[in-house]
């Protein structure tokens, strides 16, 4: 398919919208599949997964296809939920518009302005469906109105649906001026939409001026190219899903406005920090960009990736990134949901599909020459994991295999990460969100057959001390041999928060000799890291050794490595240590109305507001400060607070002593290491 005739598109949308379903309609109206697919009966192509079957809503963005008068339409439907929005975000490289589906019935959502606005950032070309327009004929003014004022009024509807609401009038190819729509008119709209592309381009202003409203599609085809692409218009367009009303004046726009490979802004792609432009001739060096990782249950790993540049074909030698082994791709696939097609090749513009090739990862640039090894696209904004969960095999001895289940996990969804918590002991799972966490354990018990026990993860607590101190120890053992010496006096002083540790040496006229002094720091570390109080790391200290004694024969490393752990717990025992805890930064953006709930919240649980800033479309954000054990439920309670509509961002600040009736119950029942 030649580039001039592709078009890739994007469903964005809150969960609820209708974007499954408007796809199941774009297929069925292209005769791309006979029969309507229901979301009720789990028959649709792109909610194919068991889970999303369950759930009836998108969990993972789709690949679809089809073709409309000789054009070739990719569309990725994408999900909806606000734990999923990182899935939606991580494909837009792929697509040079964006389609955001809007619910006549409820309008749009913080997740559907979050999605627009990240769409306009990365300079899509973008477009608004209002969706279900059967259900709310009456209120699509006023909807429009809000639409208009929380996303822009550049919004411009280029065709308006009847009062019964099904059906659209055309407002641009050939306005149907004796049609009565639910509200406004065809005129109105049509001179809008005219007015406001005609704008950028001054010899068709003055064509336009001659001519009045007399301008053809085919003349104002370019400058509303240049529209979109510069977001000095975004067209609206009226449909209902469930009936397949408005869905053909859909697909003519999708297929005749909205802008093929060429026509769109260009990826951002960059050559170290240089920007660079690349070439759509077939004969160029091919490059291509993973968009997407799926790990198919028969098929193994497929890579997802967006041919940029050159063609790829099977017998392709390709590298990634800049690795020097080449690889072959062997098979490239075309999907349909999860039906599976292969092609003989990828030109520019397209989509392709390459199997088996475990090096292929999210973001992966593919490439056929050296002199592209460090190309990459600008790097995306993903919502940063908040929500963490701590995870372990249910069964002894498959800690490998969980490793490599959540190698897999994480591979596909670039919103989700792992890490292990060494001083804790603990793997950690960290997503959006609490369902974004149950889909993933839910997929490992389901497809990789994984039984796993999950917990609220430990808080990272740390201790420290407050006063300066000494500590004395000597380490005697004699045992009928050689014996064991060494003898340690040492103080201890705080630092500064967030200083960590220092180990001074102050020893004079060898009273320590030199070779010992590495065996005193070592005992002093080891309880660094199990802690003296309460079992927790210590930090921000340091420890001067000033004194102590040898033997010639008996001083040995152990005795010294004893002594100095001895020493070391004498002296933070008088210099009144403290536990302390992670203090967090949170960015809280509510709805205006939410605000007194989310502070009255927030200072009932330790927190302390730091400074608020009331923003467009009516929503505050807060910024505050408060200990990370207090936010584990955050974002339940803030959804329950804001009704869904609230959403917030997370970073550690700094360490604060708990509160006394805290550090007592920390404390209690931790064994302190003896001192003989």
């Amino acid at each position: 398919m030649s580039i001039d005739n592709i078009r890739n598109i994007a469903l964005l949308g809150q969960s609820g919208a209708g974007k499954t379903t408007l796809s199941e309609q774009l297929l069925f109206h292209t005769g791309t599949i006979n029969t309507l697919g229901e979301l009720s009966r789990g028959t649709t192509v792109s909610d194919f997964d068991a889970e999303e079957r369950a759930l009836q809503k998108s969990i993972d963005t789709s690949w679809l296809h089809f073709e409309h008068q000789c054009h070739q339409v990719n569309v990725l439907d994408t999900p909806g939920s606000a734990d999923f929005i990182g899935r939606a975000i991580s494909v837009l490289p792929a697509v040079e518009s964006c389609a955001l589906v809007v619910d006549a019935t409820e309008g749009v959502s913080n997740v559907a302005e979050k999605l627009f606005q990240t769409a306009g950032e990365r300079k899509k070309c973008r477009m608004v469906i209002i969706n279900k327009i059967d259900s709310d004929a009456e209120h699509l003014a006023t909807l429009l109105d809000e639409l208009q004022t929380r996303l822009g009024p550049t919004l411009l509807p280029i065709n308006l649906p009847v009062a019964s609401g099904d059906d659209v009038i055309d407002c641009y190819f050939d306005p149907q001026y004796d049609r009565t729509p639910a509200f406004s008119s065809v005129e109105s709209a049509h001179d809008a939409l005219i007015d406001q592309v005609v704008e950028l381009d001054e010899a068709l202003m003055e064509l336009y001026l001659e001519q009045g409203s007399e301008l053809k599609p085919e003349q104002l085809h370019d400058p509303f190219e240049k529209a979109l692409r510069q977001q000095h218009l975004v067209p609206v367009c009226f449909v209902s899903a469930r009936t397949g009303a408005g869905v053909d004046a859909l697909l003519q726009v999708l297929a005749e406005l909205m802008p093929t490979p060429l026509e769109g802004n260009p990826p951002l792609f960059m050559n170290y920090d240089n920007p660079v432009t690349l070439s759509p001739e077939p004969g160029s060096h091919a490059i291509a960009h993973v968009f997407k990782v799926v790990i198919d249950p028969f098929m193994g790993r497929l890579a997802l990736a967006r041919v940029h540049q050159g063609r790829l074909k099977p017998d392709s030698a390709l590298f990634i990134g800049d690795g020097r082994k080449p690889f072959k791709p062997g098979h490239l696939f075309r999907l349909q949901g999860k039906e599976r097609a292969e092609v003989s090749q990828a030109d520019p513009g397209d989509w392709v599909a390459i199997a088996k090739i475990d090096a292929l990862a999210f973001d992966s640039v593919i490439h056929d020459s050296h002199d592209e090894d460090h190309f990459h696209l600008q790097s995306l904004t993903l919502p940063p994991p908040m929500f963490s969960m701590a995870i372990k095999p249910s069964r002894r001895g498959e800690e490998q295999k969980l490793w490599e289940t959540l190698d897999k996990i994480t591979a596909e969804d670039p919103s989700l990460s792992v890490s292990h918590k060494a001083s804790l002991n603990e793997t950690l799972l960290t997503g959006v969100g609490e369902f974004h966490l149950k889909t993933a354990i839910n997929k490992m018990r389901n497809q990789y057959k994984l039984a796993v026990e999950t917990s609220t993860p430990s808080i990272d607590y740390r201790e420290t001390i407050t006063v300066a101190a000494d500590g004395h120890y000597r380490h005697k053992k004699q045992t009928g041999g050689a014996g064991q010496f060494g003898e340690v006096h040492l103080s201890v002083k705080p630092l500064s928060r967030g200083e960590g540790f220092r180990f001074v040496d102050k020893v004079v006229g060898g009273a320590i000799p030199g070779q010992f002094i590495p065996a005193v720091e070592k005992g002093v570390r080891q309880i660094l890291e199990e802690g003296a109080i309460a079992g927790y790391p210590m930090q921000d200290l340091q420890v001067t050794v000033i004194d102590g004694k040898h033997h010639s024969v008996d001083s040995k490393e152990i005795a010294f490595v004893a002594a100095g752990r001895k020493a070391f717990i004498e002296a933070v025992a008088k210099a009144k240590p403290v536990v302390l805890e992670p203090i967090v930064d949170l960015a809280v953006t509510v709805p205006a109305d939410a605000m007194g709930d989310v502070s009255a919240d927030m200072a009932s649980h330790r927190g302390v507001i730091t400074d608020t800033h009331v923003g467009n479309s009516g929503r505050t954000t807060v910024h505050c400060k408060s200990p990370l054990s207090e936010v584990s439920d955050y974002s339940q309670r803030l959804k329950s607070i804001t009704k869904g509509e609230g959403h917030f961002t997370l970073a550690l600040s700094h360490f604060e002593p708990v509160p006394v009736s805290q550090q007592k119950a920390l404390c209690q029942g931790y064994r302190s290491q003896e001192l003989a």
